[in-house]
Order: structure tokens, then sequence, then C-alpha cells
């Protein structure tokens, strides 16, 4: 009979082992599996390792070579001399080395080269002064209007001149061009010495542009240039007369005024312009 309780307990003491064996089983290979990452990890710390070293030898080796070439190649000047006691105790004082002097620099004597600063005189082109001097027929080029006509007619106050010739731009701006237009063209046959009287000239021009009517338009900047040379609505009507030569198909015409305005008045917004178009029609 005592055998039988023997057995129950050596039964019950392998069943309680077993759940203890597998989880040591299972412990067992995670920590080996971290071993191998370890493992790997240093495998490939070294081979990193023997390549640096590889790099390194080979450096050194480059660096042999050349130190034992450079003593057959270097001049004896320039190999440097062995630091005697005295120049090493100055180094340890913090002064400077003996062989290096001190130089002082004296200024120079001698004056300063001369700066050219002399500009040559250019005489004006004629063609250009004539257009500026020569008066045009029947018109001043701005100049103040007269009291009275050439007729013995007294002119208009000029608060009313100035009133129309507002009127007939408004109307521009309203939208009737032909009413505009009309207005301005006859002011400026009426009243060809009032300072308006160019700058009437010019919006006539740009309404009949917007008219579609190129051809009385370059017409009617013609005379604007040719009676008022010193106006101040000069430059814009030479490039709105350039414009309608495109669009009459003149373009050499076009390139001619362009080039002109681009050598008479250079440095000017117009001149910029005219350099920009000029590029717009090159072949």
């Amino acid at each position: 009979m005592p055998v039988r309780p023997f057995f129950f307990r050596l039964f019950a003491a392998v069943a309680l082992c077993a759940p203890t064996a597998c989880a040591t089983t299972a412990a067992s290979q995670a920590e080996v599996g971290r071993l191998e990452a370890e493992v790997r990890t240093l495998r490939a710390s070294q081979a990193t390792l023997v390549e640096r070293l590889e790099r390194l030898e080979n450096r050194d080796a480059v660096s042999r070579a050349r130190n034992v070439a450079s003593p057959a190649s270097t001049p004896a000047s320039l190999i440097p001399k062995p630091k005697s006691e005295e120049d090493a105790s100055d180094e340890a004082l913090g002064l400077a080395p003996a062989e290096l002097a001190v130089v002082r620099l004296k200024p120079k004597k001698e004056p300063a080269p001369r700066i050219a600063t002399a500009v040559p005189v250019v005489e004006p082109d004629p063609d250009q002064m004539e257009m500026f001097i020569s008066p045009a027929e029947g018109s001043s080029g701005g100049a103040p209007a007269s009291q009275t006509r050439s007729d013995g007619v007294p002119d208009k106050d000029p608060a009313i001149l100035e009133a129309e010739y507002e009127h007939a731009v408004s109307l521009l701006r309203t939208g009737n061009v032909e009413g505009g237009v009309d207005q301005l063209t006859r002011f400026a046959e009426a009243n060809p010495r009032h300072p308006r009287a160019d700058n009437a000239l010019y919006f006539t021009g740009l309404g009949q542009m917007g008219l579609q009517d190129p051809t009385s338009a370059a017409k009617t900047f013609e005379r604007l240039i040719k009676t008022y040379p010193a106006g101040d609505a000069i430059l814009d009507g030479m490039l709105r007369l350039a414009e309608c030569r495109v669009r009459l198909n003149q373009a050499v015409d076009a390139r001619a005024l362009y080039t002109r305005v681009v050598t008479q008045f250079p440095g000017t917004a117009a001149a910029t312009q005219a350099e920009q178009r000029l590029a717009a029609l090159s072949p």
C-alpha cells in the first residue's frame, strides 16, 4: 500500500515540472536570438573597422613613399632646420623667432596716378539743332498766347479756351470719340499759338487711332512733330506715329522713327519704349 502514494507523488511532480521546462526553453530561445543579433552587429562593426584600417595603412604607405622621395627633390634651402635651444626658449616665452626681423614699410613718395577726367566736346547734330531752333510756320512751339490775332480780331479769354480744351478731352474719355476729335481739331486750327495746341493735336491723333483710322492719325502726328518740335508732346507723338506706321505695314519707317527717339532722346522713358518696340520689330 505505501507504494501507491509514492507513485502519485511522482506523477504530480512531473506534471508540475513540465510547464517550467517549456518556459525555460522559450526564454533560452529568446536569449539565443538576442545573442545572434549582437554577434551579427559585432561582425558588421568588425568589417567596418577592418576596411578603415586598410585605408589608413594605404594612406600611410603613400605618405612614407612621398617622404622618401621628397629629400631628393627638395632644395636644401627649403628643408626646415632643427630648432635650437634659444629658439625653443623664445617659443616657450611667447617671443618671436630670431630669424623674423621687423620690417617697417615706408609710404611711396610718388604721387597717385592721375585719373582722366577730360570729356571730349561733341558738337550736336546740325539736323537736330535745326529741328529745335528753326521755328515752324505759324507757330512758336508753345509760346504764350497773344492777345490779338494777325487779322486784328482779339483772342478769346484764356479761361474760355482752357475750358473748351478740357471739354473736348472729356468727350474722348467718356466715349464720344468722334465729337472729341472734331472739337480738338477745330481747337488746334483756331488757336495754333495756344500752349495746349500741341496736346490737342496729340489727343486728336489718339482719337483717330481709336476710330481705326491710322492714316489720318499718322497725318495728325506728322503735323504735331513738324509744327511743335519743342512741345511737350513731341516724344509721345513720335511713338504714336511709329505705331501708325506699323499698322499701315510700313515697318521701315517705324524703325526709323524708333531709332530717332533712341538716338535723340537717350535716357528717357520714350527711348526705353522705343528700344523695346525696335526689338519686337526686328526680323
